[in-house]
């Protein structure tokens, strides 16, 4: 597995396994799959409601820790400096490790700067390797760093070739080399992206599928991509992307795909904050 480095030195594998939406039921048996077809790094978060199965997972696997990258995420309704911090020693418990490679912040409103400062003592004290955050814009994330003097190594966004975030690629780069992820690589089949005819004429020279050729575009671009499935089969080949490269002209072919809207709602509407406000209401979480 290809890797990149965060800006601490921390190395993180190009692709990782997300467990998105993934039943209870199903994850532990899911992540297992995804450590035989190669995967090492695995995606999850509080809010997913899976963390203890994936740790179920790791637990089983005969996979060595250090060679593992997990990820998980505080949700909202564990912001605040004291909150956060604990919620990430429940998640260490669930996970049934030690440490946890990367903890991000999942949602840009309510106390970030307290919860961040949470992460960061936890990075100080060796139970997280690297912090970051997730859905955070440009400016929030330049309001992080700047203001906030803490470190970030990740921001973990919306990413596919309808919504291409270029302008976030370089503020990220430009504030102090931060990594993106991309969630929803494939925009969970929107717009009927894998049938899409530019993605298939650019797949059909290398002999690949439209989820590779998009998976290989963030690969090039330095982002982490984060699929999705439950089929070992459609694992195996999401892995299966270090053996061709894209062209000049395959690239500049996926930039006309841009529509600069994201596929689900946009995190600089206050509606979404009223959204994400209501979902902890309603659902306690």
């Amino acid at each position: 597995m290809k890797t990149f480095t965060l800006n601490n030195g921390v190395e993180i594998p190009a692709l990782g396994f997300g467990v998105f939406q993934i039943p209870k039921n199903e994850t532990k048996q899911a992540v297992l799959d995804a450590f035989e077809v190669g995967y090492r790094h695995i995606d999850t978060a509080q809010s997913y409601m899976n963390e203890e199965e994936v740790g179920e997972a790791i637990a089983a696997t005969a996979i060595p820790r250090e060679e593992l990258f997990i990820t998980t995420k505080v949700w909202l309704s564990r912001y605040g400096y004291e909150k956060a911090y604990a919620s990430v020693l429940e998640s260490l418990e669930k996970l049934q490790s030690d440490y946890i490679d990367l903890v991000l912040l999942h949602q840009p409103f309510g106390d970030v700067f307290g919860s961040y400062r949470a992460l960061t003592d936890l990075q100080k004290e060796g139970k997280i390797r690297a912090i970051g955050v997730s859905n955070f814009n440009a400016e929030r994330l330049a309001d992080l760093i700047s203001f906030g003097e803490m470190p970030v190594q990740v921001n973990q966004i919306e990413v596919n070739p309808f919504h291409q975030r270029e302008a976030d690629l370089e503020s990220a780069t430009a504030r102090g080399n931060v990594l993106l992820e991309a969630w929803a690589p494939f925009a969970e089949g929107k717009n009927g992206i894998f049938t899409n005819e530019t993605l298939v004429k650019i797949g059909e020279q290398y002999g690949k599928s439209p989820a590779q050729v998009i998976l290989r575009w963030n690969f090039e671009r330095g982002i982490v991509s984060l699929p999705k499935s439950v089929k070992k089969e459609r694992m195996a080949q999401n892995i299966d992307i270090f053996d061709f490269a894209l062209s000049a002209e395959d690239k500049a072919q996926i930039a006309e795909m841009e529509t600069n809207d994201s596929q689900f709602f946009d995190h600089d509407d206050p509606a979404a904050v009223d959204m994400f406000a209501g979902f902890i209401k309603q659902r306690g979480i």
